[in-house]
């Protein structure tokens, strides 16, 4: 796919996504839309690609869903949506569900203003780290609308319960510190140095860790959070270390401890993972039922 409200860079082992209509402050519509699904699934099938930095272009991240166009944005009589009722995904909650479903950890560099979308698409990403200017915004209950993107399910695991439900029934903003002390933001930095902070990070994963390890833990974390017991977490890193133990990963991880030397693992997903251990989320009872609303396989 060609990119024209999004641009994509690949340096070193390290995606940089960024928003691109800062003329909108980098509203989300239709097409950026499937643009930032595709790109995520572009990244993610990369074996070259390590690590995801996503950001905005000018002064924002991402004003949410482009609304230039009324109260129709939200009308299913006004819109050409093609399903019906029963059978409706809304839009954002297909880019936030490819993001969870992704193997490559995802950063993201919060630059300015992140409202509504642009708000609940930081969810599924694992770390944020903010400008001292970036802003927060739930604003879904000031719009007549009830939260979109599974942000229900994904922020009170960010930030607690009662901290989501502020949020959420206020629609307030939120400004960086309080977003930090809450747990949705890592860090906060003078705007100049956001990035440079974000892709350190990002370095310290790439250069120090094995692709297969920290694919397979991303999915770990993300799908346990939420298990009503350990044995289910339990059962699945038994057989992750069982599989991955006789890896050249696991031979060079060792060898570069004892050498102190820095690593370099060998082994790149989807291909050099046991098969028997990727991807273990799509067997029952990690996959969900088929149907309208089942998790997409990609």
């Amino acid at each position: 796919m060609a990119y024209e409200r999004i641009r994509y860079d690949v340096e070193d082992g390290i995606a940089t996504v960024t928003l691109d209509r800062p003329d909108r402050l980098n509203a989300i519509d239709p097409q950026m839309r499937e643009e930032l699904i595709d790109v995520v699934g572009v990244a993610d099938d990369d074996p070259d690609v390590r690590v995801v930095v996503v950001t905005g272009s000018g002064r924002a991240f991402c004003a949410g869903a482009d609304v230039s166009g009324g109260s129709d944005a939200f009308d299913a009589s006004s819109n050409d949506w093609g399903p019906d009722l029963e059978d409706f995904r809304d839009g954002g909650g297909r880019i936030t569900l490819r993001i969870f479903a992704a193997t490559t950890p995802v950063i993201a560099a919060v630059n300015g203003v992140a409202a509504g979308l642009g708000a609940t698409m930081l969810l599924p990403m694992d770390l944020v780290l903010a400008s001292r200017e970036a802003r927060f915004a739930f604003v879904f209950a000031r719009r007549g609308i009830v939260p979109e993107a599974s942000s229900t399910w994904f922020l009170p695991r960010r930030v607690g319960i009662g901290t989501a439900a502020e949020w959420l029934y206020t629609g307030r903003k939120v400004d960086a510190e309080e977003a930090r002390a809450a747990g949705l933001v890592r860090s906060i930095h003078e705007p100049e140095d956001l990035l440079p902070a974000a892709y350190a990070l990002a370095r310290e994963i790439a250069d120090n860790t094995a692709q297969v390890a920290v694919g397979m833990t991303r999915q770990m974390l993300w799908r346990f959070s939420g298990a009503p017991h350990p044995m289910e977490a339990h059962r699945v890193d038994s057989r992750m270390n069982y599989l991955l133990g006789s890896t050249p990963d696991v031979a060079e991880g060792i060898a570069s401890f004892l050498e102190k030397r820095p690593p370099h693992f060998p082994g790149r997903l989807p291909q050099d993972a046991p098969a028997a251990a990727y991807p273990w989320w799509e067997e029952p009872p990690f996959r969900p039922a088929t149907g309208p609303y089942a998790e997409p396989s990609a």
